[in-house]
């Protein structure tokens, strides 16, 4: 799944759209919750910077993640730890075709979900 269908899906779904914060990096994007607080990030990044083999760029997104279900995801072809966030919480999936746009769009509305309250789990 490209970039720009994902821009797409978002500001159907949700109104969104990118927000370009980086001069450094022009082709970075942060998609904000109506609440303000982000729920992805699309970046294209070097592979070697995510732990991959070869110096050619990819294009990845950076979506929250429900802790209890981060190490299991990562273990998964195209599921990488959060690039440049917290790791318990976020996980990176690679645009590289390597997960199926039906998978990145459920976690899209996961970190979504997440991100604007629902989900929380209760005090036990």
């Amino acid at each position: 799944m490209k970039k720009e269908e994902i821009f797409e899906y978002v500001q159907k779904q949700y109104g969104t759209i990118p927000e370009y914060l980086w001069s450094k990096s022009p082709d970075s994007a942060v998609l904000r919750h109506k609440n303000g607080k982000w729920y992805a990030v699309i970046m294209t990044v070097e592979k070697s910077k995510l732990g991959l083999e070869g110096k050619e760029s990819v294009d990845i997104m950076d979506v929250k993640c429900d802790p209890d279900m981060t190490n299991l995801v990562i273990q998964t072809h195209g599921f990488l730890p959060g690039y440049h966030m917290n790791k318990q919480h976020w996980i990176t999936i690679l645009l590289d075709g390597s997960v199926s746009k039906a998978k990145i769009l459920d976690f899209l509305d996961m970190s979504y979900d997440l991100i604007g309250g629902a989900g929380r789990k209760e005090n036990k």
